[in-house]
């Protein structure tokens, strides 16, 4: 296994003034009590589609919608531990997986906002053996760094994109994948990634800024710009400064440190997954909570307690329009753009038998939280639950 040495790789940082959208001023949002026969009109509609597309489909995991920054459906299925069956309960807490990303985003823009960073940096001003050039802070929080996969890299293969024609003559991308000798063992970190591709250097998949291309490369390296910016590590900055503030009480950040701890997730077949060699990396995935403590970073979000809701409507701009359709990605959030309509703003999750979503309807202030454990891609689709708050049958489905 490569040993990390942090100073290596980690430069010295200075405050900077920070760099944001001004143009709009985004004012925090004021809810709106929900009277008791609203929840019960919410409830009444929510209870039998709920039963038809998770309930009956062996969902095992949690759930919560959230009206005005109020519950207004919650349930709890199933066992955290099919061992010891253990209920699920509201403080069960659940491997978000890349629902983590909103976590590490807003947080780099908060830091943004104290005047630590700008969006414009080079990585290499804080990581500084970093092999690749013209990689920004703004290109790894939108996925436009073009850097390689490191679930991909760090377990022996590698992609790359070509074009080929398809069987009609038209000229199409493809991804090809290759297999690579294996260079690391064991469990691996965030300074394990940085430490390949200092080494290593695997080859890009495209120029940065180029085209966006989902990377959790991206977000491990912006855990380790964190940590450098901040002086602490990731796990203990998100809960210093993010969860306890916000009231996440159940919430923390999964590391090699906790491995004695480890929660499994389970296959459709009950079947556990056991610790992995990515398992340990961070800022891509690996923070555990619940739907209550996610309602808490909602609220936080849509009142502008953590950041500034002129910033997060900077975030929730869509900044990959080279792809035609209505998907896109702004600053760490997945956004269905479909004009008229207000964006639809959220990040759903998947790591081994976790699947996750947190759905965020902002222009109707309505939120849709499903946690699982135990595999099942029902949860995903089940963001259509939104119907209940817009008055239209959502028919999206909206998938990692």
């Amino acid at each position: 296994m490569i040993i990390p040495v942090l100073s290596l790789f980690l430069l010295a940082c200075s405050g900077n003034s920070q760099s944001k959208d001004t143009t709009v001023t985004k004012p925090p949002v004021v809810f709106n009590k929900q009277s008791q026969i609203h929840k019960n009109h919410y409830q009444t509609i929510i209870q039998p589609l709920y039963e038809k597309q998770l309930l009956k489909t062996g969902f095992n995991g949690s759930i919560l919608l959230a009206k005005n920054g109020e519950t207004v459906f919650e349930d709890y299925q199933g066992f955290i531990n099919f061992s010891t069956k253990a209920p699920i309960t509201p403080s069960s807490t659940f491997h978000l997986a890349s629902i983590s990303k909103t976590f590490t985003a807003m947080t780099i823009l908060k830091l943004m906002e104290q005047g630590r960073l700008k969006l414009d940096d080079d990585i290499r001003k804080y990581l500084s053996h970093f092999p690749y050039s013209s990689i920004t802070i703004k290109n790894l929080l939108s996925h436009r760094t073009g850097l390689p996969k490191y679930d991909l890299f760090m377990s022996a293969s590698r992609s790359y994109i070509t074009r080929t024609k398809n069987r009609r003559g038209k000229r199409i991308k493809r991804t090809v994948y290759v297999k690579d000798p294996v260079y690391i063992t064991g469990l691996s970190t965030n300074l394990d990634v940085l430490r390949y591709l200092v080494e290593i250097r695997p080859p890009v998949e495209s120029m940065p800024n180029r085209r966006y291309s989902y990377c959790n490369t991206n977000y491990a390296l912006l855990a380790l710009v964190i940590e450098k910016i901040t002086g602490q590590s990731y796990p203990r900055y998100m809960r210093d400064s993010v969860f306890t503030p916000l009231g996440m009480k159940d919430t923390y950040v999964f590391s090699i440190k906790d491995t004695a701890n480890y929660i499994p997730s389970y296959t459709p077949g009950k079947i556990p997954f056991g610790l992995e060699k990515l398992d340990c990396i961070y800022g891509d995935k690996n923070i555990y909570s619940n739907v209550r403590d996610l309602l808490q970073w909602d609220r936080a979000l849509y009142q502008g307690t953590y950041i500034s809701n002129t910033t997060q409507h900077m975030a929730y701009q869509p900044l990959s329009n080279e792809t035609k359709g209505k998907r896109n990605y702004g600053l760490g959030w997945h956004l269905y753009v479909d004009s008229p309509n207000p964006t639809i703003v959220y990040h759903n999750g998947w790591w081994h038998g976790n699947n996750t979503v947190f759905r965020r309807l902002i222009g109707d202030t309505a939120t849709v939280i499903i946690l699982g454990n135990k595999f099942n891609s029902n949860i995903w689709s089940a963001g259509k639950l939104s119907s209940v708050f817009t008055g239209t049958i959502d028919s999206k489905l909206i998938d990692e």
